[in-house]
């Protein structure tokens, strides 16, 4: 008995995994379209939205069929944790999907000239929700909570390359357009990092017992 129960734990687990590299590669498919103005592959980062879905989905099945099954208490931890991972990396995919979207209607107009480094608060937030994972697959307490203050590295960059943008708008009017389509992608990116890190507080809960959103403790 305790045997299977294990194994339904470590498919679990798996489960949870295969979302997660999922929704990285959503991110990283949606960046590149962003950046190389590739209308296909942000169409394709779109229709794979549904894969994710389709994730959360089968978890939260798992975790009910298993959750009155769970005899310790670190085991009873990881049902909610799994759940609550799960909505992050989903959401992280709806974000992946904002971007894209701003990539195909960007690939429709001619370019403008950049005067911010998008590719650095991409690389930032793509290694942050990196970390986070990595941090649930080792049952790494220390590790994850050395991945939250990062989270604020990108909310800096958001405000800095914020305000580059609306200075671009203002010197060049007919930028506009284009200008707020920046605007959403590298919101969107503060947002990822935003559920990277929730993942990562998920972790610490996980395996310390103690609740560290907002500054909580248990």
């Amino acid at each position: 008995m305790g045997t299977h129960f294990e194994m339904e734990l470590e498919a679990l687990r798996q489960k949870i995994l295969g979302m997660a590299d999922q929704a990285k590669t959503a991110v990283d498919q949606a960046v590149q379209s962003f950046v190389q103005r590739d209308p296909d592959l942000a169409e394709r980062v779109h229709q794979d939205d549904e894969i994710l879905d389709r994730y959360e989905v089968e978890i939260d099945e798992m975790t009910i069929l298993i959750l009155t099954k769970a005899p310790l208490a670190s085991d009873l931890r990881l049902i909610p944790v799994t759940m609550k991972i799960s909505q992050n990396l989903e959401r992280i995919g709806d974000e992946a999907t904002k971007i894209a979207k701003r990539a195909r209607d960007l690939a429709r107009e001619s370019a403008i000239k950049i005067n911010f480094d998008f590719d650095h608060m991409a690389g930032l937030t793509a290694d942050l929700l990196r970390d986070a994972v990595n941090a649930f697959i080792r049952e790494d307490s220390a590790a994850a909570r050395a991945v939250i203050p990062r989270d604020k590295d990108i909310d800096l960059l958001n405000k800095e390359i914020r305000r580059h943008i609306i200075a671009q708008m203002t010197e060049s009017p007919d930028t506009i357009g284009r200008c707020l389509h920046w605007i959403v992608a590298v919101k969107s990116l503060e947002r990822i990092g935003d559920h990277a890190k929730n993942i990562a507080e998920e972790v610490v809960y996980l395996c310390e017992a103690q609740d560290i959103r907002h500054g909580l403790k248990n």
